[in-house]
Parts: C-alpha cells; sequence; structure tokens
C-alpha cells in the first residue's frame, strides 16, 4: 500500500533493521474466513471456553477474530519498535548538526534508503494492519504519526497524508488506547503475552500502561486460554 509506505519515508529515522520470523510448528489446520481474511487455525487451539470470572464466554469466531488480530501485530509490531529506537538515534544525530541544510540533506539520505529497503515491505500491508501500525507506533512513541510527520516533514503533508489514509478507513492520528479501545485492550495483551513467550523482543511504551489495572476493567471481555 503506497501510503503507508509514505509514512515510513516521511519518518528518516528507520534505519534497515531485521525482523526476526515467527516460527510455525506442523500442526493440522482448519481454514476460516472472517471479515475477508482468510486464516489458518490450529485445531488444537480451538480449545473449550474457560470461564474468567464475571467472563463471558468466547465462541469459536470471537477465537479466530483474536488469532487473526494476534497475527497482525506479530506482524507490524516490529516496525513500530524500530520507529521507537530510530526516532532516538534521529533526534541524537540530529543535534550534532547545526546547519538547516546538513540536517536537510541528512534527512533525504535515509528517506532514499527507507525508500530501496522498505517500499516493497510496507506496501504489502493489508488496510487492518496498517491501523495497527499506526497505533502500535503511537505506543512506542508517544506520539501519532500524524504528529510525527508534522514535526519532520510539515503540517500540510500530515493533512494530505491524514486524509490520503482515510481512503483506506485509516487515521494517522489514531491513539493506542487499550484502557478505554476493546480492539486495543486485546493487541496489548497480545503483546504482553508475547513478551512472555519470547515470540517478540519487549520494548517498553513511550507512556505508562498498567495492564493488570486494565485487564480487571475489560474482565468481562478477557478470557483465559490457560
Amino acid at each position: 500500500m503506497k501510503f503507508i509506505t509514505y509514512i515510513f519515508l516521511f519518518f528518516p529515522f528507520l534505519i534497515i533493521g531485521q525482523i526476526e520470523p515467527i516460527i510455525q510448528d506442523s500442526t493440522a489446520v482448519e481454514y476460516h474466513v472472517i471479515d475477508g481474511d482468510t486464516i489458518a487455525v490450529p485445531v488444537i487451539q480451538l480449545r473449550e471456553i474457560v470461564l474468567n470470572g464475571k467472563g463471558k464466554p468466547y465462541d469459536k469466531d470471537a477465537r479466530i477474530r483474536y488469532l487473526i488480530l494476534k497475527r497482525k501485530t506479530h506482524k507490524v509490531y516490529p516496525y513500530a519498535k524500530l520507529a521507537a529506537e530510530r526516532l532516538v538515534a534521529l533526534n541524537e544525530r540530529l543535534a550534532t548538526l547545526e546547519k538547516k541544510s546538513d540536517k536537510k540533506a541528512y534527512a533525504k539520505i535515509i528517506q532514499r534508503y527507507i525508500e530501496d529497503e522498505f517500499s516493497a515491505e510496507l506496501k504489502k500491508l493489508t488496510r487492518t494492519e496498517g491501523q495497527i501500525l499506526v497505533k502500535l507506533i503511537h505506543r512506542q512513541t508517544g506520539k501519532t504519526t500524524f504528529e510525527l510527520i508534522k514535526e519532520l516533514r510539515s503540517g500540510w503533508r500530515a493533512f494530505w497524508f491524514n486524509n490520503t489514509a482515510r481512503l483506506f478507513d485509516i487515521s494517522l492520528k489514531k491513539e493506542f488506547d487499550p484502557e478505554t479501545v476493546s480492539e486495543d485492550f486485546y493487541i496489548e495483551d497480545i503483546l504482553q503475552k508475547a513478551f512472555r513467550s519470547g515470540q517478540l523482543v519487549p520494548q517498553e511504551p513511550a507512556f505508562p500502561i498498567d495492564f493488570l489495572k486494565i485487564k480487571e476493567k475489560w474482565a468481562d471481555l478477557y478470557y483465559s486460554k490457560n
């Protein structure tokens, strides 16, 4: 998708990094189509319902939707993590440059590097993956994608790309809010489990997230996989 590539082209802090693939096992699978997504669901993962306090039982379709969200979160999180790391590196580098022309030249060099290395991968993201990426960029940097583009380029470009993204049902102004948005809560739940299992490399969010407190608030939605 071109617009999500533009997001990263105007983040001159995303120097090439390696994203480790998630190892898949050879368990027998069933294929399901949910909201246009086809997902292979390991048969053994469709476990019996477990009640957690006052939690509601989750049906099979809800479980599949969760697995789709999990797959997409695992896919885009490394990009958001890399964005946070490169933002720090960018600010440190720019702090050493005094001339505006030097800063501009440095940004152009990074943009060309990103275009050569990242464009093909970023264009493969779906609409929902793009929106999850926008949310996770906010989680890891503390700023929305719109704000970062505005700071690094201009307010006009931020406005333009936000309107372009809207054509794909994506808002670059979207924040990550697991306390009030159920999908964001599930994303945080997925991240916490992935950190504990070693599937994803943990990185502290840019703002405090009291997951245990949030989890208690969402008790009616949360379910246990154990």
